[in-house]
């Protein structure tokens, strides 16, 4: 019976699918890293206080991105390029959603906009991020080689999405609401058509290297566009939601060493 464990496990099982999985994570984490470091730098004096927060995000980025190669490194690989057509974060830049990366090249100070759209984005991101790992938690957790890595990172998905929710609830009493709102629902329609993309481009892949037949690729295929339908029509308000978390100023201390995985 083909099942989310059964799926990841014959991913992770061979070599070739498992570091470019891995590569693909990595890629994307750096990413979201090198702009988290860019933003910091760029946080108005108004806002300083939000600086050491957006820091400390971007080197959880770059702490897991580093985990995801070193796993690689760990099984006696090297990465692999990361195809177009996965590159989630570059997809999300190209359909206009975060701060682009042309502003953030320019050594000018952010607006309280700027701040808003990127913290919205983010909120949006972290969401899938947080449901991504807390899946790859349930599944590999106690896994005898991802299974550390798989909890710390998932961890740290939670605080990143625990600080969105915080950071939108002070601007929207500030009287950013309405802007909050407006950009977070945009987010979220443009998120959701672009991880169904992705992930039928990455099971494309994933199948050419595994050898899938055309009956088993067509049933992930059917079932990533399942989800998408649901998330269409119903799903994606939970990414739009904002409470305020139990886990409160979740960014405030230095990011936990990835020593172990180097």
């Amino acid at each position: 019976m083909l099942s989310a464990k059964s799926l990841f496990e014959e991913i992770l099982d061979n070599d070739e699918s498992f570091r470019l999985f891995c590569s693909i994570a990595a890629s994307g984490e750096s990413q979201g890293g090198w702009e988290n470091a860019r933003i910091a730098a760029l946080v108005p004096a108004v806002e300083r206080d939000l600086a050491p927060k957006v820091v400390r995000h971007g080197a959880d980025e770059d702490k897991h991105g580093r985990i995801f190669n070193a796993l690689i490194k760990k099984r006696g690989l090297t990465p692999v390029e990361v195809p177009g057509d996965t590159d989630y974060t570059m997809l999300l830049e190209r359909r206009g959603i975060g701060l682009a990366h042309d502003k953030l090249h320019r050594d000018e100070p952010l607006t309280v906009q700027d701040l808003v759209t990127y913290l919205a984005h983010s909120r949006v991101t972290e969401q899938r991020a947080s449901e991504q790992m807390e899946l790859l938690r349930r599944l590999f957790g106690d896994h005898p080689d991802i299974g550390r890595a798989v909890k710390m990172i998932s961890h740290d998905e939670d605080n990143h999405l625990a600080y969105c929710h915080e950071e939108l609830l002070r601007f929207a009493y500030a009287g950013h609401g309405r802007d909050i709102q407006r950009t977070l629902r945009e987010c979220a329609h443009v998120e959701i058509r672009v991880y169904r993309d992705v992930s039928l481009a990455v099971m494309a892949h994933m199948g050419r290297i595994l050898g899938w037949s055309r009956a088993k690729a067509a049933v992930l295929a059917a079932s990533i566009h399942a989800v998408y339908a649901y998330e269409r029509a119903h799903g994606w308000r939970r990414m739009v939601s904002l409470a305020m978390p139990d886990r409160r100023n979740a960014l405030g201390g230095p990011a936990a060493s990835a020593a172990e995985f180097a």
